[in-house]
């Protein structure tokens, strides 16, 4: 794999990922596109008249929705309204009639989060995740159920955080020394990270109706890069018999600007893994070709100052795609909100790098359940293997084109452990 200097490619015309905003002279929150260095406040776009004709033409006030410290209502307006905006807005921007006055330098700016969020579930759909896991936690096979419909549950989303922020080690009940040991109170000597993405609603469902399939891509606004922060420890402690609760609530990261949809098109693909058994009917996907995204992943540690890589992965290696992830959340007649943050779980793979050592791993806990080191000596002060206080985590995803070059990147998903508090 690639190893581009995301940190340093401006977001191009092909992406527009859309956001929320405020600067030091206008702290109000407003919906903005990135373009290059630049965030492009739609609030002023559309007030300078830009939108007319797709507005008076159904009716909308987007000076209005852009005005809003949350991207919900534009989210969950028709797709092809959405489309008609996006192209609009790269119109314009190609034949410089945006104003100077729209436009605001990425470093000056404050980025929220960029959905209101009304509930947060959280996948565990990667094979090679579950192979790497398998023993301790779970059992040593994967169980049976798991092969047949998309594993998932409910998270929280008032601990769901914008980037960059800090989080302080948690503090709870983790067994003194293995499984059934006496068990103990205090900060998680376990600190973990997880690779994931995750994908906003755009269009609800209505409660008591279910989703088909071929409508999911219409239901999703789409992806930001996403760190379900994790204690092993307390996790370990939790799983039986009703699963993980504070070990995965007490912070989730995500990055700040949603790659659109109609961005990710052209990265379509098959997905890596053949499922076998064959799906259910409602949780096959219409096409053969493209259920699921060729985004790449990359998890990079800064401690001590120094940069490291940790590992790479791929979006399209999940065994169960966005789209039957979705379907599957609907298919019990739930309901969907826009708004709805939706966690892809750890995206695992199989690769292995010139030494022959593990490099797709998603988190710590596989590193030590397979036995791979990835991070650097540790202090001591906390286990071997796992994440230290004032450690930071950050990760990217981009796709390519076809020569290898970034065509569009994610920006980063950044977070920092702080001592317990």
């Amino acid at each position: 794999m690639s190893s581009p200097a995301l940190d340093q490619l401006p977001y191009t015309l092909q992406n527009l990922p859309y956001g929320v905003i405020s600067t030091s002279t206008e702290t109000k929150p407003r919906c903005a596109v990135a373009i290059g260095q630049h965030a492009v406040d739609l609030a002023k776009y559309s007030k300078n008249g830009n939108l007319f004709d797709i507005e008076s033409g159904h009716n909308f006030m987007f000076q209005q929705i852009f005005s809003e410290p949350a991207l919900n209502t534009f989210a969950a307006l028709p797709w092809a309204t959405r489309r008609a905006v996006r192209e609009k807005i790269q119109e314009d921007l190609k034949n410089g009639k945006v104003p100077a006055l729209c436009l605001a330098e990425l470093k000056d700016v404050t980025n929220h989060l960029p959905m209101k969020m009304t509930g947060f579930s959280d996948f565990y759909t990667s094979l090679e995740h579950c192979q790497n896991c398998s023993g301790e936690m779970t059992s040593s096979a994967i169980a049976k159920n798991w092969w047949y419909s998309p594993s998932v549950y409910n998270s929280r989303v008032s601990s769901v955080l914008p980037t960059p922020r800090d989080i302080h080690r948690p503090k709870n009940v983790a067994f003194s020394a293995g499984v059934d040991s006496q068990p103990t109170y205090g900060p998680s000597r376990k600190l973990d990270f997880e690779l994931e993405m995750g994908f906003f609603v755009s269009q609800p469902v209505p409660y008591g109706e279910a989703m088909p399939i071929s409508d999911a891509r219409e239901h999703i606004f789409g992806f930001v890069m996403l760190n379900d922060w994790s204690a092993r420890d307390h996790q370990l402690f939790e799983m039986r018999p009703l699963g993980p609760f504070h070990s995965k609530g007490f912070g989730t990261s995500i990055s700040n600007w949603i790659v659109p949809m109609e961005a990710l098109d052209p990265y379509s693909c098959p997905p890596n893994t053949k499922q076998d058994p064959a799906p259910f009917e409602h949780l096959t996907w219409p096409r053969a070709d493209n259920g699921a995204l060729d985004i790449k992943l990359r998890i990079k540690l800064v401690r001590d100052g120094k940069e490291s890589v940790l590992g790479t992965s791929n979006l399209k290696y999940l065994y169960w795609t966005p789209y039957q992830q979705l379907t599957h959340h609907a298919a019990s007649g739930c309901g969907m909100q826009t708004g709805d943050l939706i966690g892809t779980g750890t995206i695992s793979g199989s690769g292995k790098n010139e030494k022959g050592e593990k490099a797709e791993l998603g988190c710590l806990y596989e590193a030590e359940r397979t036995k791979t080191k990835i991070l650097p000596e540790s202090s001591g002060k906390y286990e071997d293997g796992y994440l230290e206080d004032g450690d930071e985590i950050i990760l990217e995803g981009w796709c390519e084109d076809g020569k290898g070059g970034v065509a569009l990147a994610f920006g980063e998903c950044r977070g920092r452990i702080l001592p317990p508090r």
